[in-house]
């Protein structure tokens, strides 16, 4: 998490968890405070694609 910030603002990014195993996140979101998008982690990979290339 240290490493990951916003593709679109380079904002920091704060992490949900809706699943994990271990210590994987397997579910999850995470979001920019600054420009206010969230990003979905689905199967363990997030999706930090800009929202109109998704």
């Amino acid at each position: 998490m240290d490493i990951l910030c916003c593709p679109m603002c380079k904002g920091d990014l704060e992490l949900t968890v809706k699943k994990e195993e271990g210590s994987e996140v397997i579910e999850g979101t995470l979001h920019c405070k600054k420009c206010n998008e969230d990003y979905p982690i689905e199967d363990g990979i997030p999706n930090l694609l800009p929202p109109e290339l998704r």
